[in-house]
């Protein structure tokens, strides 16, 4: 008899439905509802090819929500770290090489000598 164990705790899922957990079940469900939506409110107003594509990028945001994860994170909170950093308290970093930050503790110069001047 075999018990198969996930390495990771945390990477555990629930299956509820389909083989999915019910967060994916339920915006699957959502991505299916806008893209029907989008077919039948636009179709008499579009073709069926412009139609189609419409109805692909309709539900393409209800599926992003549901399946993908980015280090980790489920959507919404990836969309909150993201509007953290880059709205709320956003900062520009410099990159400072390992002898600039020496030369800012010991309070030196910015100028380093040339290989040239340190040689004669």
């Amino acid at each position: 008899m075999e018990i198969k164990i996930n390495k990771e705790i945390r990477d555990y899922s629930e299956s509820i439905f389909f083989g999915l957990s019910l967060r994916q079940f339920v915006c699957a469900l959502l991505c299916v509802a806008a893209a029907v939506g989008c077919y039948f409110g636009l179709k008499p107003y579009l073709g069926d090819d412009v139609t189609s594509w419409v109805c692909i990028l309709g539900a393409a945001p209800f599926a992003a929500l549901g399946f993908l994860r980015y280090n980790g994170m489920p959507a919404e909170q990836f969309v909150a770290a993201w509007l953290k950093s880059e709205l709320l308290l956003p900062r520009s970093l410099a990159f400072q090489s390992l002898a600039e930050r020496q030369m800012k503790k010991r309070n030196l110069p910015k100028k380093v000598k040339s290989l040239n001047e340190e040689i004669a």
